[in-house]
């Protein structure tokens, strides 16, 4: 149906003519909201049903992965609301501690300060300012999307509430000899001047050098005249700090120097050669230098065999006094000064081009280095142990289920995980070191105390200092560091829902949540976090799903990233065609859980084809509703009521069978995440099978005054079930639309109503199937009068050839129908075909569809016209042909080239047949 369909008249009072997805989003967003649509009430009956969505950062704006997020969650959660469940979707923001920091240095530095300048307290108001003014952006790009989340219990990463329940979780593990303190290599950003977590490291692909120096042997020449050993380092001033060289033990090369040692180059001191399963024997010489206090793998094997740590690195990247004379440099500076030093001192061999992977800081954006600092770690063993027991009964359940192999992996080979950040913005540790134990200053020996607040602190550190032989006051300074943001959101499940609060009545209701919705690249850092913290603390699994989604990729399929540029901004996309079709666009892309998905974008015009046709869709259901409107003589679904079945005809029993089937397929597709086949079903049975055929097969039965309640009844009840069924995925549209076609008053929402009852008595498999017959049978009509260039209008007779009588009797029950859909002059049904007759000739199946045309067209003309299109399709058969009969096209072009050509050649023989049979129709 097309908008020219329409009577120039207009009594669909309420929906205007055409489409205005701005004004009709922000219209019902302010509904829904103003009016506490999804506040709900933890007494409220109904199965509850919760998610908390994953917290976007504080400094984030929309981008293409929340807006995916987004549409898949609040998909899932407006269809449960309407399998009336009592739903509570948690929405919130986390502080992002490096993040906000970074932006507030950056913003003192141009004003020529420094954080300390300000000071711990003005540098936190500073922040707060900040959060108040500028962290509310990504909140209000979320509304945009229409997120049925209940605004009115928003929470924050800082706020009392979850900072309450962060004290608490600390204290806890504490408690439980779970947190402690002490000196490990941890990855340190010299940017930030923080500590950060693997999972804060992105490895990069960078072209390097590898340096090949010479180590000599202390105890002169080896016993077969070796004097020095061979070593390979992509990081040569970190020579500065090696306290041995290990081999392989199997490792016949060196298997005799073992033991001995080497003198190390640049310092002098002298360094062992050690043993170690540890070395590959095939990377480079087979030696390698180890440093411990700067390289994570050589802390293991310092470990191993008790190796001194010697850090030669200050935390701001540059060279401390243990370097020697290149003390004071940035290492970068030291690389290029230890490299020339070691040449002029006859110890360089050579130098290799190096292309390796190296570790960079996510926030800060330059390289992490390992160092040895004091921080605060969790002993994460135990709690990942309880993680692995309880996967082992699918708890969580992974969808798809292949993410839970990479889930127990990580928990499987995890280590002690570093919480403690250099940060001021954050939660800070509540530990208190009790100074006056150490003349005044926290050194690594000074002892501390753990505790809810600082009166707990005090309290403790009197009861344990204050008594014996210390007679001074308790002096008692907090820890400086934050918490690891990922801490906090590892709490996120339960800390919203008001714990530690063990009477909560939304904890109480409502956790552990249903559905965790959130990107593979996430489960090391925030669902292991949340799943340990959560077995501590709760003794259960935070969430019963984990529905893991892809990635949106690019019009290149490539990854979108801030480095690459090639980001896709969908608030520009909003802006051109809604929220509702780049939401629907979005899941319909989904081709099965998990798979990453392609979003087509032309950057010169800011468009999308996708969501284009999207949009085109809203449109379609738009005129759809319109020709309702105006053709149910002012009345809804309601009064209308239910069809009479005795008063059902053919098209209607098949459409009402559809309904029934698409009502069954859709529930148990949203239900089972399998969202992306949601929206192409209701795609295609909304397009095609409503506004293609039903709403032609009706229109002309809505003016039999004889016909007309039955099909107004049939129309009124396809389109309301069908809005409902669509509302989770284009919940403005099919609000607008429902309220249209119902009458109902703004204060009552489609999005609240109640599932459409299946009507199992409705289904007919024979009848889907017979009718898909008919419809492919007016599609060869249709297909037979365009080749003849019959004028839309014109009539012409239609025969349809059969032996199958159950065939023969369905055509002729829906002689009406294809007259109206084919302009037929007349139907026949005809067990053989008659002889003599110049007919156009089309098969569906074991049917035959004849078009009688003497008499009703030039011949002549058409035979000329099917004889060009017979000499088109011989030429570009003759071009497809040369080209794959060329071996070098054959073995050098792409695959996917040569299939495209086969197909396309396929093709052409196809309509070259066609064209001659046709032709010989003719005679």
């Amino acid at each position: 149906m097309t908008e020219a369909s329409l009577p120039t008249t207009d009594p669909a009072a309420g929906l205007p003519k055409t489409y205005d997805p701005a004004g009709t989003e922000s219209r019902w967003q302010q509904a829904w909201e103003s009016s506490g649509a999804f506040h709900p009430d933890p007494k409220a009956p109904g199965e509850p049903f919760s998610v908390v969505i994953p917290p976007p950062n504080v400094t984030g704006s929309l981008h293409m992965g929340h807006a995916f997020n987004t549409a898949l969650i609040d998909t899932i959660v407006r269809f449960q609301r309407l399998q009336g469940k009592n739903v509570l979707c948690l929405p919130g923001t986390d502080h992002a501690s490096i993040a906000v920091q970074t932006i507030l240095e950056k913003q003192l530095k141009a004003e020529g300060k420094r954080k300390e300048d300000l000071g711990r307290e003005a540098f936190l108001e500073k922040a707060w300012a900040w959060k108040a003014e500028s962290g509310g952006t990504i909140v209000g790009q979320l509304r945009r999307l229409g997120y049925s989340v209940d605004w009115q219990r928003e929470r924050f990463t800082l706020d009392a509430g979850c900072s309450a329940a962060v004290i608490e979780a600390f204290n806890r593990l504490h408690e439980q000899g779970l947190i402690y303190r002490g000196e490990y290599l941890v990855n340190w950003c010299p940017a930030s001047g923080s500590a950060v977590s693997d999972l804060e490291v992105e490895m990069k692909e960078v072209d390097g050098h590898l340096w090949y120096f010479r180590y000599p042997l202390s105890a002169g020449a080896a016993a077969d005249g070796r004097t020095h050993l061979e070593v390979a380092t992509t990081r040569p001033e970190t020579l500065l700090g090696d306290t041995a060289v290990a081999v392989n033990p199997k490792d016949p090369r060196y298997a005799d120097l073992v033991g001995q040692t080497l003198t190390l180059p640049l310092v002098g001191r002298e360094i062992p050669i050690v043993a170690d399963d540890h070395v590959d024997a095939e990377f480079g010489t087979g030696c390698v230098k180890v440093t411990p206090a700067h390289d994570p793998n050589d802390f293991a094997i310092g470990q191993r065999h008790q190796l001194p740590l010697i850090t030669v690195m200050a935390k701001d990247g540059s060279m401390n006094e243990a370097a020697g004379r290149f003390q004071g440099l940035d290492r970068f500076e030291a690389r290029k000064a230890v490299v020339a030093a070691m040449e002029e001192g006859g110890f360089l061999v050579k130098v290799e081009p190096y292309r390796h992977s190296v570790p960079f800081s996510d926030r800060g954006k330059v390289p992490v280095e390992p160092l040895l600092s004091t921080q605060w770690f969790v002993t994460t063993e135990p709690l990942a142990a309880r993680c692995r027991e309880a996967l082992e009964n699918a708890d969580p359940r992974f969808v798809p289920e292949r993410w839970s192999k990479v889930y127990r992996d990580w928990l499987t080979d995890i280590r002690d995980w570093c919480i403690s950040r250099q940060l001021w913005w954050g939660h800070r540790i509540p530990a208190w070191f009790v100074v006056s134990e150490t003349g005044g200053v926290i050194t690594d020996s000074t002892p501390y105390v753990v505790a809810r607040d600082e009166a707990e602190a005090r309290a403790k550190a009197e009861a344990q200092f204050s008594g014996g032989t210390h007679q001074h006051p308790v002096v008692l300074e907090q820890d400086s560091d934050a918490l690891d943001t990922w801490f906090s959101s590892g709490l996120w499940p339960f800390s919203t829902l008001g714990w530690p609060d063990a009477d909560a009545a939304d904890l109480a209701r409502w956790y552990p949540t249903s559905v965790l919705v959130t990107g593979f690249d996430i489960i090391f850092f925030w669902v292991a976090r949340m799943t340990m913290m959560a077995g501590a603390f709760t003794g259960r699994m935070p969430f019963q799903d984990v529905y893991i989604h892809g990635l949106v990729r690019d019009e290149n399929n490539r990854k979108m990233s801030k480095s690459a540029g090639n980001g896709i901004d969908p608030l520009l996309l909003i802006e051109r065609y809604g929220a509702d079709a780049l939401r629907f666009a979005l899941v319909r892309e989904v081709a099965g859980a998990g798979q990453d998905i392609r979003l087509d974008y032309d950057r010169k015009s800011d468009t999308s084809a996708t969501v284009e046709a999207s949009r085109n869709f809203a449109n379609k259901l738009w005129n759809a509703t319109r020709f309702a409107l105006m053709n149910l003589g002012g009345e809804t679904p309601a009064s209308l009521g239910e069809p009479d079945p005795e008063a059902l005809q053919l098209a209607d029993r098949w459409i009402l069978s559809r309904l029934a089937r698409v009502n069954r397929e859709t529930a148990e597709r949203y239900g089972s995440y399998a969202l992306g086949e949601a929206a192409k079903g209701l795609y295609e049975f909304a397009w095609n099978e409503v506004c293609d055929w039903t709403i032609e097969l009706l229109k002309r039965r809505l003016q039999d005054p004889a016909q007309q309640r039955t099909a107004r009844q049939v129309l009124a009840k396809v389109l309301q079930e069908l809005l409902v069924m669509l509302h989770p995925l284009m919940p403005h549209l099919s609000e607008e639309l429902w309220h249209g076609l119902t009458g109902e008053p703004e204060g009552t929402f489609l999005a609240l109503q109640p599932w459409p009852t299946l009507q199992e008595a409705a289904l007919n498999d024979g009848l889907e199937a017979q009718f898909a017959e008919l419809i492919e049978a007016i599609r060869v009509v249709r297909n037979l009068r365009a080749v003849t260039g019959l004028k839309p209008a014109q009539p012409a007779p239609v025969q349809f050839v059969t032996g199958r009588g159950e065939l023969a009797a369905l055509l002729q029950d829906a002689t009406a129908d294809i007259t109206a859909l084919t302009r037929a002059e007349s139907v026949t049904v005809l067990a053989t075909a008659e002889p003599g007759q110049r007919c156009l000739a089309g098969v569906s199946g074991e049917l035959q569809v004849l078009l009688p045309i003497e008499g009703l067209v030039d011949l002549e003309a058409l035979k000329g016209r099917l004889e060009k299109d017979l000499a088109k399709a011989e030429k570009e058969m003759a071009g497809l042909s040369g080209r794959l009969a060329n071996p070098n096209f054959a073995s050098k072009a792409p695959p996917d080239v040569v299939v495209e050509c086969k197909a396309n050649l396929a093709e052409a023989e196809a309509q070259a047949a066609l064209a001659r049979k046709r032709l010989a129709d003719l005679g």
